[in-house]
């Protein structure tokens, strides 16, 4: 069993409810979507094939017991199922970054899945898998990426209709980086009267990997 790894590090957590946590990140090859703001490029290359005993044991040598599996996009590749099985029996904390265009129906339950909810101004809303909100778990959160206050605007709509905010620990809400002020996003986020989290990429602030 093996998967195709773009990076494989140590570092700070930088986003969701796990900022400042010392993590081991896998990022997985290959992503299927190409959002207009990707910061991460590089995890659409190609990646290196690893097997699970060599990614278990990188993950042991590091010592910290949360791991982040991310992307592109990670379950685009049928093995990450099983690692995250192994992963939860070895008894890390794991969470799941997805970009929410592919099913999250296999993902055990005892993973937290970070679910990436695409906003228009990605230019891959139209990909969003719909069903994986029905999937959500109270430990599981929910992102959405905003450029502007017509995304921001979507981003309401969405939580509204699918009654988000019920579903799950964390609605977190990221401004594009260099693209929008977070200072706007957050007069925005009072005004709404939601229970919106700020998820700031802290790990880009502090110079951090």
């Amino acid at each position: 069993m093996d998967l195709l790894i773009s990076e494989l590090f140590e570092t700070i957590q930088g986003e969701t409810s796990f900022t400042g946590c010392l993590t081991t990140f896998i990022r997985l090859a290959g992503c299927p979507l190409r959002c207009s703001w990707c910061d991460t490029p590089q995890g659409h290359l190609q990646g290196k094939k690893m097997s699970f005993e060599q990614l278990l044991a990188c993950v042991e040598k590091f010592g910290w017991h949360h791991v982040c599996i991310t992307g592109g996009e990670p379950l685009a590749q049928a093995n990450c199922i099983p690692f995250l099985k192994l992963l939860v029996d070895r008894t890390f904390t794991v969470s799941l970054e997805t970009n929410g265009a592919v099913s999250t129906a296999a993902v055990p339950e005892e993973v937290h899945v970070i679910l990436d909810i695409k906003c228009p101004g990605s230019g891959m809303e139209a990909h969003n898998h719909w069903p994986n909100l029905d999937r959500l778990r109270p430990h599981d959160e929910v992102k959405f990426v905003v450029a502007n206050k017509d995304d921001f605007s979507w981003a309401l709509s969405i939580i509204s209709n699918y009654n988000l905010a019920s579903k799950v620990s964390s609605l977190l809400i990221s401004p594009v980086w260099d693209r929008l002020d977070p200072k706007e996003l957050i007069s925005w986020m009072l005004l709404s009267k939601m229970p919106l989290r700020l998820n700031l990429q802290t790990h880009k602030y502090v110079g951090a990997r």
